[in-house]
Parts: C-alpha cells; structure tokens; sequence
C-alpha cells in the first residue's frame, strides 16, 4: 500500500496506535485517538482481530461505492466493521447493478465498483478514453441461485436446457407444462434482475449462449434483489434467479433449485462446498471490486481497501457468500501493492477471457 499513501496520510503514519488486548495487533492511522469498545451484535460488528477493544482514529473522509447489488451486502459489512474504528469517514454503498457502476466508475464518480462479473471490454476501453486506471481485485465466490416457490413440489432439479426453454427469447414456455408434460398447465411467472445487472448478464452469457440468443424481455426486471424474493415468495408458480445471500436471507419462504452440472450430470444445490469446489456449475461464480487508483492515494480509500480484504473472507461467509482460496486474496494484495493495474479477463486483443477464476488472475493475463 504504501506508493498510493499521500502526503496527509504519510504524517498521520507517525502516530501509528496499534490495537490493544490480548488478539492479533492491527494497526491504526489516527492523529488523536481514542478507545472504543466493539459492542456491536450486526454480522460486522464482532471483532476478529479478538481484541475487544480498538483505537478510534479520527480520519475523515468519504468513499463512493457504487455497483453489483450481489456484492453490496459484502461492501455494507465491510463499511460497518470499518465505520466502528474510523467513525469520521463515511462509506457510501450503492448497489446499482454492476453495468450501472462501472458506468459511475468510468466517469470517476466512484472511488470502488462493486462487480458480480469480470468488467467487459467495452467498459475497459471507456475507462482508458476517460484516463480511469484500477486495480482489479477477487473477493469472495458466489452461487447464482435459481429459486421457486416452497410449495412448488414438481421442481427439484433443473437442467440448463430447461433453464433455455423458460428463459431465453424465442422458446419462451408459457406454461410449466411446456417445460415437461407432468408439470402443472400454469403459467410461470419469472422474476429476475434488472438489465444492469452483473447477475442478469452472467445469467444471460451461461443460458443464452447461442448466436443472436437473448433473454426474454417479458420478465419482471428489478435491481433491488429484495423484490425479486418477495415477487417469487408471493406466487406459487414464480422463479427467480439472484445471488445465494439473498436466498440464505429468506430460504423460510423460497426453494433453491438443484442445477445439473453439464460436466458429470449431477445436480447439486448452492452450498458453501459446492460452490467452492465449483461443483455447483456453471453457476459458481466470482465477485469483485475495482479500485480506481486516482482515488488510493486519499487516505480514507487506502486504508479502507487494505481493511476490506483483510475482514473480506470473514465478513463476506456471515452475510451468505463463499471466501475465495487465501492464495488468491493474496494475489490481489500482492497486486495492490504493486499497482498491478488492469484487469485478468480482456485479453491484450480486447476478446473477454472465460474460465475458471485461478486459470485467469494470473500476472501474465493482465491487461492494462
């Protein structure tokens, strides 16, 4: 971290106070500081560091965050643990969908993208008209859940092709019964995110992956991941598709569907260990943030991503979503402090990169 540490930062680094109790140390920027006791019961609030007790700086500030819905929960957790130590700095989150932020980011709006998708090489390459540099940064592995009704009894297990004839343009059926013959003769209501999504376009990119395929366009579109739960949880015959937080959130009301994996034909639910070792395919996916690196040298922004992906692997499991391998948080410390900038998925002749998230966020695939 310390080449993005500006000047106002690098003084506050002479009155580094560290944690006090009987946990780990960590260390804090303050100038004038005082104790505060971590008393808070919410998913950020328990100390990690096991201290009890934290120094509280007073570092001013405010961080913009806009972007993936998917990934707001992560970044809100983040920001009430950090908030608790640096109570001075205000972090806002929006959770705009992923498309939505990086169009923010591209016009340096916002210090950080949250992204539930690697950024497309359309949005790299407006980044570089508009001189918007970043540090591409892997934070946690969600499952892309597919939801019905609890009292639907005629879904279990869905494959990607039945997926296709729900949802994709040109196949629609209407009815569950146009789906498989034993299924009811009513009709399906769907319910997904908005086009600006990060989660509607990695949905639309593994089920509408043909030429000239699309999502159909007679959904019930909705960014706020929330209304998506309550349109599946108020009717029998909905589905839905969103981030697995929000299922874990309100599994009392919804039902996840087991997806059949293409590879060995079996169907597995979006448990912690099924997206992690990726049996849950092709729907085990990666999350995000982008740092734009004008904004590390303030101080309130380096020191809030250095705090974020050193609480990320715990904070992100409380609020529902999987931690990534530690060597690959590593790989993006590593790549923060060396201003590893650009992004692992844009090759260098401007084609997107697919595949698993360890083949792909390697030093050589980086593209500025």
């Amino acid at each position: 971290m310390k080449r993005f540490l500006g000047n106002g930062f690098l003084a506050c680094l002479v009155c580094l106070v560290a944690v006090t109790g009987c946990g780990p140390k960590t260390t804090t920027a303050t100038t004038d500081s005082t104790t505060a006791e971590a008393t808070s019961s919410d998913p950020a609030g328990s100390d990690s560091a096991g201290s009890g007790t934290a120094e509280v700086s007073n570092m001013s500030g405010t961080i913009k965050i806009n972007g993936s819905s998917t990934v707001a929960p992560i970044s809100d957790a983040v920001r009430e643990k950090f908030i608790k130590q640096y109570p001075n700095v205000t972090v806002n989150v929006d959770g705009a969908g992923t498309g939505n932020g990086f169009k923010d980011f591209q016009k340096k709006a916002t210090d950080i993208s949250d992204a539930s998708r690697p950024i497309k090489p359309g949005e790299l390459d407006a980044c570089r008209e508009n001189g918007v540099q970043f540090i591409e940064i892997p934070v946690a592995y969600d499952g892309l859940t597919i939801v019905v009704h609890p009292d639907n009894d005629w879904v279990k297990t869905m494959t990607i092709e039945q997926l296709k004839k729900i949802f994709v343009a040109g196949s629609e059926a209407k009815k569950w019964s146009d789906v498989d013959a034993a299924w009811p003769a009513e009709e399906i209501n769907i319910f997904a995110p908005g086009t600006g999504s990060g989660t509607y376009d990695y949905f639309r990119e593994v089920v509408a992956d043909g030429e000239g395929e699309s999502l159909r366009n007679d959904m019930n579109l909705n960014e706020d991941d929330n209304i998506l739960v309550q349109g599946v949880a108020g009717n029998k015959y909905s589905i839905g598709f969103f981030g697995v937080a929000y299922y874990e959130e309100s599994k009392d009301k919804l039902k996840a569907v087991e997806i059949v994996n293409p590879e060995d034909g079996t169907a597995y639910l979006p448990t912690t260990e099924n997206i992690a070792s990726n049996k849950y395919a092709p729907f085990s996916r990666p999350l995000f943030i982008y740092v734009s690196t004008a904004s590390l040298p303030r101080a309130e922004v380096a020191t809030f991503v250095d705090f974020y992906l050193e609480n990320v692997s715990e904070l992100c499991e409380k609020v529902g979503y999987v931690r990534l391998p530690e060597e690959i948080i590593a790989k993006g410390r590593e790549n923060l402090d060396n201003e590893a900038i650009g992004t692992h998925f844009v090759d260098a002749e401007g084609n997107k990169r697919s595949g698993p998230l360890a083949a792909n966020f390697k030093a050589e695939n980086l593209t500025k």
